[in-house]
This record gives structure tokens, C-alpha cells and sequence, in this order.
């Protein structure tokens, strides 16, 4: 009964985002487009997306054919890397607005958006910030983003902690407090998935420095004003150190994939969780299989907030979290005509109300960069809802390091967090590795 319930909802939701589905190519004519997707096929509602989304847009655009190749984590990345190597890069593709992307922006592989945007009157239904090109890596509106991504959400499970009698700790001091305890009883203080290296540099580090060196510290390493060997910086590099020191991470999570980390958390081998706010798709329910690895019932035993105020010499401030423009969709910048219009027919599709509303049901955004979307009417699950508020619990937002810097720049960040966690490398090794590659980057820009 539960399968056929959710494919009578997965019916009903194409039947109702076809009759919502605005605007055609601009044209009758048959248009081929080759499409680059970015996909966890372990997420909650991937599936469905697969069936529903990109169903209902064939449906509602017969005169597009769209060939999708679905990618995920470094493979994606790999294929963006050779296409663009190549000059075979799709038609449209899913991008960040840096990081992984900035190649994408700065060499203008990708259409300026922004005079289309302003064309069809999209500040109408925007987040201004959505539009602005100050905030993508080329300077230029090269994507449309479909939210506001948080890279840090610190996941307390109440199942393990009240186990133990304890209660989520609310600075780095308590955590530390914390580990004798949870160790004793066999589980792990955090858990993390930090073999991918762009995940420590993400979801935890760039909160970090931005605490330790205060709010638009990026702009005073780019003006050459500080650099990434001022103390402060080292400071929040040896705080990444200490955490292992004191055990509150363990140095087997450098062992752990980026995919394995919800499955593990779920059965509960951890009193936390870090992660990006995207992650929390991972636990809910699975519209196409109705199985969830934290069910609704359950989820309420999952308290959702940013990391502790950290209690260290050096800290600026607290109750801060990293925060960056989200992920979008961007398209080929050699496109013209009628394929253009397809294109961004497509991309207004895929980043419009309808299907952002569906994401947001399915978990697979959080703050979503469509204005007026009613959160009330959705029925979202308990650890949606603690996401939904997710915003209340800081009072200062600072950048992601992958966002304003060059990937050749913050690389030696990414590699230097793993060295450090398996003593290869000192806080002032990597500071020094990373201020050089700024330097070298200069030389080039």
C-alpha cells in the first residue's frame, strides 16, 4: 500500500508541475540538448526527482529533448574538468558559483545570465543575492542558484547523548568534557566524512577561520593587507589540530566517504554529526521507496545547530556559520538562437517555484532562493522543520574559503587539514603552502 501511495503522489506531483510550468523555447523547432547532472542518488527523493522533475519537463516541452548524463561527488568533476579541457562542455550543466566551478566562470565558459534575467523580470522572484555577480567567482551572473547553502550544520543525537546522560554541549569546552564519557560507552564524539578533502575546508575550517579572523578577513588577504600566515590564521588552523588532539574528532574519519557518513550516523555511532546543510536530505524519507535512515518518528531526537561557541584564546566572535550562495545551473556560453532559449528554458525550469518547492519538500534545498514559497503548507518532517530554523541559531555569516579564493589557492588548505589530522604537516606548513600559492596565483592574474 505504501508503494502505491507514493506512486499515485508521484503521479499527481507530474500532473501538477506540467500544468505549472511556464514559458516555452521561444520556438517550435526540435532542439537537442545535452545536460550535465549532479546527483546523490542516496539522497532522500533523488529518485523521485529523476521521475517527477525531469519527467515534467519533457511533458510540458515536447519540441526539447534532453539527454542527461547523471554525475556525483569527484566523478562529476572529473567529467566538467575533461569537458571543458576538451571544449565538449554540455549545453547546460549544474554549478557552483566557485570553488569546483571558478574555472567554468573566470575563463567565461558559461553565458552571462544576467541580461536574460533582467529580460523575463526574474528579480521579481528572486533573492536579490541570487542575482548579484559580485557574488560568482567570474564576476558575471554565470548560474542561476537555486539557494543560500549554510556549509556548517552540527547534528546532535539526544538517542546517544541521553544514553549517557549527557545534553548537547553549547561550547568546545563541554565537547571536550564529553569524549571520556561517549568513548567509555563505545561511540565516537563527532562523526565526520573527512576522506574527501574539500569537506573539512567546507563544512567546518571555514566557519572556523571566519571566527578566528572576523568578518571580511578574505578581503584583507586578497588587498595583501593580512596574509595567510598572520597568527590568527595559524590560530584557526591549530584549533583543527586540537580537535583531534583532544579526540573530539577522530583521526579514522580521514577513512570515512563523503557517502558513508549519514548511514553511519543513523545507526548511531556518533553523539554528533558536521556536515553541510544539503546533507540533512540524506535522513528523511525517500518519497520513492517510503524508507528513511532517520524516520519521522525518530528525527525529533535530532537537534540541528552550527558548532559550539568556540571557548580558545584568539576567537572573534561567535554563534557564526559559513555561508555562500548555493548551487545552480549555468549553461554553454557558446550557445545562440533557438538552443539558447531552450537551454534557458530549462534552467528557469529547474530553478523555478515549482521545482524548488519540491525540493524543499524532498529535502533537497533548505533555503530556497525563490522569494514567497509558503514553508507552512509543505508537510515537512521534524529534522526539515529544525533545518527551516537553522538561520535563528547564528548572528554573523562569513565566507566559504572555496568561494572567494582560487582553487589552486585553497587547495593546499584541503590537503593540509588531512596532513595535519595525520601529523604530516604543521598549522604553519600549510598557512605558508597556502600563502605561496596566493602569490604564484598573483603573478598570473
Amino acid at each position: 500500500m505504501k508503494k502505491i501511495l507514493v506512486l499515485t503522489l508521484a503521479a499527481l506531483m507530474v500532473v501538477t508541475l506540467v500544468a505549472c510550468a511556464s514559458g516555452g523555447s521561444g520556438s517550435n523547432k526540435k532542439v537537442e540538448l545535452r545536460v550535465l547532472h549532479y546527483i546523490d542518488m542516496s539522497s532522500a527523493g533523488a529518485a523521485e526527482e529523476l521521475d517527477v522533475v525531469w519527467k515534467a519537463f519533457d511533458e510540458a516541452h515536447p519540441n526539447i529533448t534532453v539527454n542527461r548524463e547523471d554525475e556525483f561527488n569527484d566523478p562529476f568533476h572529473d567529467s566538467v574538468d575533461a569537458y571543458a579541457a576538451a571544449g565538449t562542455l554540455p549545453d547546460v550543466m549544474y554549478c557552483w558559483p566557485s570553488g569546483r566551478s571558478t574555472t567554468l566562470h573566470t575563463q567565461k565558459l558559461l553565458k552571462d545570465l544576467g541580461p536574460l534575467a533582467a529580460r523575463d523580470n526574474l528579480s521579481n522572484n528572486y533573492s536579490s543575492i541570487v542575482l548579484d555577480p559580485s557574488q560568482q567567482a567570474g564576476g558575471y551572473m554565470g548560474m542561476l542558484a537555486q539557494g543560500i547553502t549554510s556549509t556548517n550544520t552540527f547534528i546532535a543525537n539526544k538517542e546517544v547523548l541521553s544514553a549517557v546522560g549527557l545534553t548537547p554541549a553549547k561550547t568546545y569546552s563541554e565537547l571536550v568534557a564529553q569524549v571520556p564519557v561517549l568513548k567509555a560507552a563505545g561511540y565516537e564524539t563527532i562523526l565526520m566524512p573527512n576522506k574527501d578533502t574539500w569537506v573539512m575546508q567546507s563544512c567546518l575550517f571555514s566557519l572556523v577561520a571566519g571566527r578566528f579572523m572576523g568578518e571580511g578577513w578574505e578581503q584583507d588577504i586578497l588587498s595583501g593587507a593580512r596574509d595567510f600566515n598572520d597568527p590568527d590564521f595559524v590560530a584557526a588552523l591549530n584549533f583543527i589540530k586540537t580537535m583531534y588532539d583532544d579526540g573530539v574528532l577522530e583521526q579514522s574519519s580521514l577513512a570515512i566517504d563523503y557517502g558513508d557518513g549519514p548511514g553511519l550516523f543513523s545507526t548511531n555511532k556518533a553523539a554528533y554529526y558536521i556536515d553541510g546543510d544539503w546533507r540533512v536530505g540524506a535522513f528523511i524519507t525517500d518519497a520513492s521507496t517510503g524508507v528513511a535512515l532517520i524516520t519521522p518518528d525518530r528525527q525529533t531526537n535530532f537537534e540541528i545547530s552550527v558548532f559550539p561557541d568556540i571557548d580558545v584564546p584568539g576567537v572573534k566572535f561567535n554563534r557564526s556559520n559559513s555561508d555562500i550562495v548555493g548551487t545552480g545551473w549555468g549553461i554553454n556560453a557558446k550557445l545562440e538562437g533557438d538552443k539558447l532559449e531552450a537551454a534557458w528554458t530549462l534552467v528557469k525550469w529547474l530553478v523555478g517555484k515549482e521545482v524548488q518547492t519540491f525540493r524543499l519538500r524532498t529535502g533537497g534545498i533548505s533555503n530556497p532562493s525563490w522569494k514567497g514559497i509558503d514553508f507552512n503548507s509543505l508537510p515537512l518532517e521534524p529534522m526539515q522543520k529544525e533545518l527551516a530554523n537553522l538561520s535563528s541559531k547564528y548572528d554573523k555569516s562569513t565566507i566559504v574559503i572555496d568561494g572567494p579564493f582560487a582553487d589552486v589557492v585553497y587547495t593546499p588548505i584541503n590537503d593540509g587539514l588531512q596532513a595535519m589530522g595525520i601529523g604530516t604537516q604543521t598549522a604553519a606548513d600549510v598557512a605558508k603552502l597556502t600563502q605561496e600559492a596566493l602569490d604564484n596565483w598573483k603573478k598570473t592574474q
